[in-house]
């Protein structure tokens, strides 16, 4: 892909930070950085209307051109805008986003526009992703797609698919990398002031789900479990708190919270050391200890498996402490 024709295809009401993201990457002249020049559109159905721009009173924003635009890019970026029912979305943009699809433009979706390239059927059988919070309705929109609900960016070559917000400038800069080199995505980082890479793998910062449970359930030994993270949990131990055998209890645990004890006692002791790495000064081998793990070792291992990084870089992204 040459990446030299760039279009940003926009559906009522914009997202204003996820539409800033391509604009800022690929509509800022950089000439005098080395860096070429895009020829950078901004479409929508109808362009002599003004788009509302989310909730924001008296907010606008004019497109350049119509659908029609659209055609020969080398790169269509979907933006985000609030989900709606799959037949909501207008139909002239789905198959002008499938004709391009058809027509060798590579398709980068930011948050939720994801949903959008779902509607226009680009997402069967394809690895994916959209914010958080949405993927799992992103899976039940489109069964045969595979959400990845934790990563940041997912390249499936001709289709990218971005987290939330600030993951679109990382996918962003990854195509720029991947079809421009290396030096050219820094020179664009170095002016935008944010790290020229971030890998894809690396995971969003999801909440864990609750734990739902049905009346009469598991709901109070998991509870406890919960409140006494510091002490060691068995399935044995566990089962007798709940007055059962320990065959019936992980059947009813896997039935009842879709994982078993093990996987979901080490979810709640990373969760519980966000907590603490958020709001307290304890130590990271202090925190390990309070969440009950066995060493601050076995808590980095953990932590970084669920979070994508240490705890003491995530104490420094995300410490509520003053400063």
């Amino acid at each position: 892909m040459a990446l030299q024709r760039v279009s940003v295809v926009l559906v009522e009401p914009v997202a204003v930070f996820e539409f800033g993201v391509p604009v800022e990457v690929f509509g800022v002249d950089r000439t005098e950085d080395g860096l070429p020049r895009f020829d950078f559109r901004i479409c929508t159905l109808d362009p002599s209307r003004p788009l509302a721009a989310g909730q924001i009173p008296g907010l606008s924003i004019t497109a350049t051109h119509g659908l029609d635009g659209i055609a020969g890019s080398d790169l269509v970026v979907v933006a985000a805008t609030p989900i709606v029912p799959v037949q909501d979305y207008p139909p002239q943009v789905l198959a002008a986003l499938t004709a391009a699809h058809r027509d060798g433009s590579t398709l980068l979706s930011l948050c939720s526009g994801a949903f959008i390239l779902g509607a226009a059927g680009l997402l069967d059988e394809l690895d994916c992703t959209t914010h958080w919070r949405d993927t799992a309705e992103l899976q039940r929109r489109h069964p045969s797609a595979r959400v990845d609900p934790g990563v940041l960016f997912v390249d499936a070559g001709s289709i990218v698919t971005s987290a939330g917000t600030a993951a679109g400038i990382d996918a962003c800069l990854h195509l720029v990398r991947r079809e421009l080199g290396a030096a050219a995505a820094t020179k664009i980082a170095r002016r935008m002031v944010v790290p020229p890479q971030r890998d894809g793998g690396q995971q969003q910062y999801l909440d864990y789900p609750e734990v739902e449970c049905c009346t009469g359930g598991l709901a109070e030994v998991l509870d406890w479990a919960i409140a006494n993270l510091d002490q060691s949990h068995t399935v044995a131990s566990l089962a007798a708190r709940a007055h059962l055998s320990e065959r019936t209890f992980a059947r009813r645990f896997l039935a009842e919270t879709g994982t078993t004890p093990h996987q979901w006692l080490n979810g709640q002791r990373v969760l519980a050391a966000r907590q603490l790495l958020e709001g307290s000064e304890e130590s990271v081998e202090r925190v390990a200890a309070l969440v009950g793990f066995n060493s601050a070792v076995v808590l980095r291992d953990h932590f970084r498996r669920n979070t994508g990084v240490a705890p003491s870089s995530y104490r420094r992204q995300f410490s509520l402490r003053e400063t």
